[in-house]
């Protein structure tokens, strides 16, 4: 299933990088794609929606 997210502290590419290697710790096959200027996160994933923002969350970015 593809979920959405909003992360409004992605600022940069090195942020939208921890974010995407956050969802694949979860899910080693998720298509993740980020647009850093829009801060818009689309993730293509087998992983919970809760348990993919606990782990944006844990590596210390928001979630909306």
């Amino acid at each position: 299933m593809t979920l959405q997210f909003k992360v409004p502290s992605i600022v940069c590419d090195g942020c939208a990088e921890t974010v995407t290697a956050a969802i694949t710790s979860l899910d080693t096959n998720a298509k993740v794609d980020i647009n850093v200027e829009t801060k818009n996160v689309s993730a293509e994933t087998t992983a919970s929606e809760e348990a993919i923002r606990a782990a944006i969350a844990a590596k210390g970015h928001t979630v909306s």
